[in-house]
């Protein structure tokens, strides 16, 4: 049996722990974090590298089990995310410090996001160790869709050199691998692909109406919306389905997310939502604390993702772990995920008529059946944390097995 590892995870600019649907917080910090546990349950020491993003924050934070989370210098607690590219080498020098003061060493590297790839590089060649990197989301592919700001040439760049240069690739998806070969120039043989994962133990169906008491919704039809407040996430079209449901639908739309970064586009989306009369019909909740989401998902009928953009979609594997079923855009891996008329339906594209007609018919056969919630649940057990840390610790004790042929 491989002996235990000691895994340094880096996630410079993102802290795992930071209030979810923030701007920089995400399904990234909640893979991190669960992945982390995770292994520190099977024996693995696991510590999880970021800045500090604010001067409270303690330098240790225990994650779990054989897992901590660690914040070192960078920059003032408040930098822009493509400024903090010039802080990169400080970050990484500091990380050794600590590392040696600590009297620490690791295995391998596992770098999260384009800028902590930039920085795992660096210690890569100080320590001679492995190192693996996860992009998340690629800036290409976002620039490539046309909405929003662009991302800078820096990190289109960046994300060239580190496909060309890292010794390990993990996407999500098939088609993040296939882009990473055919356009970043990554090698065939060091691009391997992982699904993302769900917490099965805090996601789990409640009963409709309890759940409803709770959140004090009232509405005989609830819609809900989960993630950042930004333009790619096409929430305006879903606000422009909502007119168009028949049968006289007027849902309750429920927003999760969003943080003070994002409060000019919450008032494009309620000023829109005023435009088409549905304003008293959409509620803007901000951010909700993990452990209340499994609640919303339990009280809606339908969870909507009308993303342009999805490196995965990891909402959709929290709301149908809750046995709620989801329409989607043809997103992430959201094919794999939903099954057409089983669990949700996936949609071409994101046009409000498309949402509209796959919404109007969940909405128009739901009626909550404790059955046919576990059923739904039952379609993404093959994505539990457990599963998901198995398949990347196999990965890891593979690479580690080779690595002193891959060694000039």
């Amino acid at each position: 049996m491989p002996d235990p590892m000691k895994i340094a995870i880096l996630s410079v600019h993102s802290c795992p722990t930071g209030p979810l649907g923030a701007k920089d917080t995400g399904g990234m910090s909640v893979y991190i974090r669960e992945l982390a546990r995770e292994m520190g349950r099977r024996g693995h020491t696991v510590d999880v590298y970021t800045r500090i993003h604010d001067s409270r924050d303690p330098q240790i934070v225990r994650l779990g089990q054989s897992a901590r989370l660690i914040h070192l210098r960078a920059g003032a607690d408040e930098v822009n995310k493509l400024e903090l590219y010039s802080y990169l080498p400080e970050f990484a020098s500091n990380l050794e410090d600590y590392r040696k003061n600590n009297g620490l060493y690791y295995d391998l590297i596992f770098s999260h996001y384009w800028l902590s790839g930039q920085a795992g590089e660096y210690l890569r060649e100080r320590w001679g160790v492995p190192h693996v990197v996860m992009f998340h989301t690629l800036g290409a592919l976002k620039n490539d869709i046309g909405i929003g700001e662009d991302d800078p040439e820096l990190r289109l760049e960046t994300e060239r050199y580190l496909a060309q240069h890292c010794p390990h690739i993990i996407a999500t998806t098939k088609k993040e691998r296939e882009y990473l070969i055919e356009r970043c120039g990554a090698a065939s043989e060091g691009v391997s692909v992982h699904p993302c994962g769900v917490n099965l133990e805090l996601f789990q169906p409640v009963e409709k109406q309890k759940a409803r008491q709770r959140l004090g919704l009232v509405e005989d039809k609830i819609i809900l919306y989960i993630g950042r407040i930004e333009p790619l996430k096409g929430i305006d079209q879903l606000l422009k389905a909502l007119p168009l449901l028949q049968d006289g639908l007027r849902p309750r739309l429920v927003i999760i997310g969003g943080d003070n970064n994002s409060q000019d586009e919450v008032e494009k989306l309620q000023s829109l939502a005023g435009d088409l009369a549905i304003e008293d019909l959409v509620t803007f909740s901000g951010l909700v604390k993990q452990e209340e989401l499994p609640y919303f998902y339990s009280a809606a009928d339908v969870c909507v993702i009308p993303s342009h953009y999805e490196s995965f979609g990891l909402v959709a594997l929290e709301s149908l772990a809750c046995g709620t079923p989801v329409v989607a855009t043809d997103v992430g891996d959201l094919k794999s995920i939903i099954r057409d008329g089983e669990n949700g339906y996936v949609v071409r594209d994101n046009s409000p008529h498309r949402l509209a007609q796959k919404i109007a018919v969940l909405l128009n056969k739901s009626t909550y059946d404790i059955q046919s919630a576990l059923l739904i649940r039952a379609s993404v057990s093959r994505f539990s944390w457990p599963n998901i840390a198995e398949e990347i610790i196999r990965e890891f004790q593979q690479l580690l097995a080779g690595y002193p042929a891959l060694v000039p």
